[in-house]
């Protein structure tokens, strides 16, 4: 059973995700050179020391803003709506469809173009990438409560996981969420919808 939030927990993590959006705003509005720290506070209302206590640069709070969400207790509630007796194949499907929502989707594509034009910002980049799927293992291992095999654990959320990238980056031949067949450069492009489905369709049967 995944342990539920402490009110300090959640204030602490409110602070980090409203510096992290007000950086990853900044950035957007005015490239990556054209602010500084003290901007990020100042729009977020909240020290320069509270900053250092999340962040140890800018960059850091601006890839972190692609992938904050602002109601992560709903999140939550919707993981705990799932039938235990769900097989870890099913619950990851759902966590991913919970997850690469159409706005988290965009975020990560403007952040990845961030990251093309300012190169400091691509470790920072991998490192959300990382630690979205750092945070799927932690809850997929939490909700099978060693029911399922470890090795069988992490080896889903790699597989899963690992196509993100090529997802964003435009590898893939896929019509993400909110892209029209007009905004996508091949007309054989198929629907996020139907990706997935073919892609744990592929799990489903052994790969």
């Amino acid at each position: 059973m995944m342990a539920k939030p402490t009110l300090r927990h959640l204030k602490k993590e409110a602070t980090e995700q409203s510096l992290a959006i007000a950086a990853f705003e900044l950035a957007l509005e005015h490239g990556l050179d054209g602010f500084v720290v003290e901007d990020i506070v100042q729009k977020a209302g909240y020290s320069r020391r509270t900053f250092a206590n999340y962040f140890t640069c800018k960059e850091e709070a601006v890839a972190m803003g692609a992938t904050a969400v602002h109601n992560t207790a709903e999140f939550e509630n919707l993981l705990t709506m799932i039938p235990p007796n769900t097989s870890l194949l099913d619950v990851l499907y759902q966590l991913i469809q919970m997850q690469l929502t159409a706005d988290l989707i965009g975020r990560l594509r403007e952040l990845l173009l961030l990251s093309k034009k300012y190169p400091v910002l691509e470790p920072h980049f991998l490192g959300v990438l990382h630690h979205m799927q750092t945070t799927a293992q932690e809850t997929l291992l939490d909700l099978s409560n060693g029911n399922d095999d470890e090795v069988y654990t992490y080896l889903l959320i790699n597989a899963v996981y690992g196509i993100i990238l090529p997802l964003i980056d435009g590898r893939l031949n896929v019509l993400l969420p909110g892209q029209k067949k007009t905004d996508h450069p091949s007309t054989e492009a198929v629907a996020f919808d139907e990706f997935l489905e073919t892609m744990f369709g592929h799990l489903r049967k052994g790969f």
